[in-house]
């Protein structure tokens, strides 16, 4: 056979096969998908934009076809593709193996229409072993996978465009529903009203310090009094902050006080000693859900962070498919990693026999592996981190680790109980029989131990804080009390979610697939449903509008159980156990129960906006309601007729009762002028507003809406309270000229987005902490100015960030990474791509990401590779100057009878043009909505 067409979806992967499969394969890449339903309303072709249903991509009247139309930037490559296939004599299309690679190897089949002969190969990992066993194991597309996948996009654009219109006419414009990112925003909101009804309680305990008579002390706590135990948080009801049980003892500060003056001085003796053996067996390998969780808690990375690590791992061989929820190692595998744990840990540490898992995630596949460490020889963690960097070195360690742990010994060990007893009686009479408790633990052997422990960085460490030694005493023997403290302690609202809460949580729920968890939290931070204050993912008040709207509406919509069984009907036709086309039906015209189309069909005169829109907080002293609300401009408060803007990024939780009347009375204070401007006259005030507070001097113009008055935002670490009119005159009169300079150029002082900064001219200086914009003089502004500049000046050359010498990819061009007006981008001094918001810092960017980058600009403006420049080429460029110049005199001459036409033409445009406003303005808006859940 002659030679062979590969096509995969990534750069990358196309990269690295290539290193395999040697001359008689052309391996190149789609680069994702090349075709599927219209992103937007220009994408819709013209013989189809007059049809109903063509705003939705699906024609829900005949059997839900999907309108596929082919992407604008993947046009040029499938011209490239054709072109390559006419020389060779098979394709063989190599895209993931999960339902998303299944369903691009499909659409390129469609859209390619080869005349050779077509074989899907799929592989776990990219090795030598694996690609070539996948070259000799081929098969055929499987088209309950398609469908699968097709009936997933299509049911995700229904959802998205039928529900979301709903939200802009009763919430606000620009939102969007999802099948599966409604309902984990509901998670994050659910979390975030329980913090919100939540009511702290108060309780008190003892803490002890006791002494054997060979000296050695250990800590204890009163567990018991009279029989009864202590009260603890787990015992209050977080909703009224009140014992939700009552065979436990409350002590309160008088009683906790009055109990360690009573026990002071009293005799204690141990009660009983008690030593048990314990046993722990150690975690599964990864999973892609479980990576991303421990990937936040032990690296602080985002999912997104994490799987973008861990696709580089894959497209380089050093692990298999990455996208799985199966537990399961190949044989193969597991005497690898068996073999990997006796040279790096001992023979001790091997169990007898292999260790074998079985998934418990609701809905698995177990198609896949799990994540594991891959290749003929597995690579050391300094060696991944040599070649491809940081973040991928950090996430295949984890995975290293995990994957070593789960097939070592059992960790073992002993816990032991002290308990400790004493008697007396308290000045009321009542007597106290007490017991304090001490818990101790030992490892004898780490086992697993000694390569993984979740959340920990450090094993060893880990392992010396779970142990806590307790004195060798038996029972009856006298201990002596040394130190008795009374603590205060109160309970603590439910912690928020983060990322790998709200993972773990989706997955138990069956909610969502492994592909999809990065993407659904990241759509639910840009639809600006969700923020983050450390690590902790905050609901907005936007989200909960929305959550109310469809928990009152369309609950079916945002209900787990109907989101987990939607998962499970699309898994059955993954399998071939059911069709696509009765579900779809059933989804959207009702079987039985409503579907999609009725559930939405009367809710619009249902939905009460202002009721949606409404948070109650709680009353004021006067029993006037204190709400929030959402509103056109923002979140806002409302007591009365009085209203308040809420400052951008409050949590919903901090908002209470009396925060809400602080914004309104500081915002009735801003009303008030708090002096006037010694020179103009105009009013200064102190405002609080949606992004803060801010000095506003003068008045808005009400016959010019356009004139506004000036406003300065308060300097950091400036508060309402304590701003007084000499502080307010100064921040009104930014900026502020400083003085000149030897050449009598200004020197001005300006507070801007990025914090204080000084200018003259075109040059600028940051100030530093400890400047005071307000106070800054002529001679710390001229220093300032004397010393280097950090970054470049508006009209400098700017520097590379980085560079990638003489690129073999692309003819040994230079490729740099830029920094721009807009952001970061890359460049091969032909075609500008700028950096996607998830590529992490622009220093740390791969050659690999590089290119991938420019690919998909290029094709998208239609262009060519930049081939390297040769002498003999300078003829040919000389030759192309002299036929351009006779045929700009050629076109000039055509223009004139151009012009009347095109004038013709264009007016024909705007008529039509005016014609379809209505329905493209509709088709717009609902582009921006659809869910993006997979």
């Amino acid at each position: 056979m002659g030679k062979s067409l590969v096509i995969v979806e990534s750069p990358t992967k196309a990269k690295t096969l290539k290193k395999i499969l040697g001359k008689d394969y052309i391996v190149e890449s789609s680069v994702g998908h090349i075709r599927d339903l219209p992103a937007k309303a220009a994408e819709i072709p013209a013989k189809y934009k007059k049809e109903e249903w063509s705003r939705l991509g699906v024609n829900v009247d005949a059997d839900f076809a999907p309108l596929y139309i082919v992407r604008p930037e993947s046009k040029q490559k499938i011209k490239d593709l054709k072109a390559l296939l006419e020389d060779v004599d098979q394709l063989l299309l190599a895209t993931d193996e999960d339902r998303e690679g299944e369903a691009i190897s499909w659409h390129l089949l469609e859209v390619l229409k080869p005349k050779v002969p077509v074989h899907r190969m799929v592989f776990h990992e990219i090795t030598k072993t694996a690609i070539l066993e996948a070259i000799a194991n081929t098969r055929e597309i499987d088209t309950n996978m398609v469908e699968a996948q097709e009936s997933r996009r299509i049911i995700d654009r229904l959802y998205g465009y039928e529900v979301s219109p709903t939200l802009w006419r009763k919430i606000g414009p620009r939102l969007s529903a999802g099948r599966v990112q409604s309902v984990a925003t509901r998670m994050v909101v659910e979390r975030e009203r329980a913090r919100m009804r939540f009511k702290s309680g108060e309780y008190w305990d003892l803490a002890a310090q006791f002494g054997t008579d060979d000296k050695k002390s250990f800590d204890a706590q009163l567990i018991t009094v009279n029989g009864k135990r202590i009260a603890s948080g787990k015992d209050f009801d977080p909703d009224t902050g009140e014992l939700k049980r009552d065979d436990v003892h409350l002590l309160d500060n008088a009683g906790a006080n009055a109990l360690r003056e009573a026990l002071g001085g009293k005799g204690f003796s141990i009660l009983s000693a008690e030593e048990k053996p314990f046993t722990r067996s150690p975690s599964p390998p990864f999973i892609t859900s479980t990576l991303q969780q421990e990937g936040n808690r032990k690296l602080r990375f985002d999912a997104r962070r994490t799987m973008r690590a861990a696709q580089k791992l894959y497209e380089n061989g050093h692990i298999p498919y990455m996208r799985t929820d199966s537990v399961v190692l190949s044989a193969h595998a597991i005497e690898q990693t068996r073999e990997l744990v006796k040279s790096n840990y001992g023979d001790e540490y091997l169990p007898a026999e292999p260790r074998r898992y079985k998934g418990k995630v609701q809905n698995a596949q177990e198609a896949h592996e799990a994540i594991r460490p891959a290749g003929d020889t597995v690579p050391t963690i300094e060696q991944v981190r040599a070649s491809l960097g940081d973040d991928e070195a950090k996430i295949y360690e984890l995975i290293w680790k995990r994957t070593m742990a789960s097939q070592m010994a059992d960790a073992k060990g002993r816990r032991m109980v002290l308990r400790v007893t004493g008697q007396t009686t308290t000045p009321d009479g009542v007597q106290h029989d007490v017991v304090f408790q001490a818990n101790g633990s030992v490892i004898d052997f780490a086992g697993y131990l000694r390569a993984y422990v979740e959340g920990s960085d450090d094993p060893d460490a880990a392992l010396a804080e779970r142990e806590t030694l307790l004195p060798d005493v038996k029972q009856g023997e006298n201990v002596s009390l040394d130190e008795l403290t009374a603590d205060e302690h109160h309970t603590t609202p439910p912690a928020r979610l983060t990322e790998a809460t709200l993972v773990k949580l989706l997955e138990e729920s069956g909610i969502g697939r492994p592909s999809t968890y990065a993407s659904i939290i990241d759509t639910i931070q840009r639809r600006n449903y969700v923020f983050k204050k450390g690590t902790a993912l905050v609901p907005t008040f936007t989200a909960f509008a929305v959550v109310t709207l469809m928990e009152r509406h369309l609950t079916a919509l945002i209900d787990t159980d109907f989101t987990a069984k939607m998962e499970e009907k699309l898994d059955a036709i993954s399998r071939g156990d059911e069709k696509s086309l009765p579900y779809l039906k059933s989804f959207y015209h009702g079987n039985g129960t409503p579907g999609l189309k009725s559930i939405l069909a009367n809710q619009q005169e249902e939905i009460d906006a202002r009721e949606i829109n409404t948070i109650p907080l709680g009353a004021d002293q006067h029993g006037l309601e204190v709400v929030a609300r959402v509103g056109r401009y923002g979140p806002y408060v409302q007591c009365d007729e009085k209203t308040a803007p809420i400052p951008d990024e409050t949590c919903p939780d901090e908002l209470t009762v009396e925060y809400a009347l602080q914004l309104i009375a500081d915002k009735a204070k801003g009303d008030e002028p708090i002096g006037e401007h010694p020179e103009s006259g105009k009013p200064i005030y102190v405002k609080t507003g949606r992004y803060g507070p801010y000095v506003q001097l003068g008045d808005a113009d009400p016959e010019d809406k356009k004139v506004k008055p000036k406003m300065v935002s308060l300097l950091k670490g400036m508060t309402v309270e304590g701003l007084d009119f000499e502080t307010a005159l100064k921040l009104a009169s930014l900026p502020r000229t400083v003085g000149q300079d030897a050449d009598g150029v200004d020197i001005v002082a300006y507070n801007g987005r990025y914090g204080p900064y000084i200018k003259r001219g075109d040059d600028t200086r940051s100030l530093t902490v400890d400047d005071n914009l307000l106070e800054l003089g002529l001679v710390r502004a001229l220093e300032l100015l004397a010393q280097e500049k950090k970054g470049r000046g508006p009209r400098a050359q700017a520097a590379p960030i980085k560079t990638f010498e003489k690129v073999e990819q692309l003819d040994g061009i230079d490729v740099k990474v830029m920094k721009g007006r807009y952001g970061p981008y890359v460049t091969d001094g032909d075609v500008n791509a700028s950096l996607r918001k998830d590529s992490g810092e622009p220093e740390e960017l791969k050659i690999e990401e590089a290119l991938e980058l420019l690919e998909a600009a290029r094709l998208r403006k239609g262009k060519k590779k930049k081939a390297k420049k040769k002498t003999a080429k300078k003829k040919a460029v000389k030759k192309k100057a002299t036929k351009k110049k006779a045929a700009k005199k050629k076109t000039t001459k055509k223009a004139a009878s151009k012009k009347t036409a095109t004038k013709k033409a264009a007016s024909k445009k705007a008529a039509t043009k005016k014609k379809a406003t209505k329905k493209a303005s509709s088709t717009k808006a609902a582009e921006s909505s659809e869910s993006t859940d997979d």
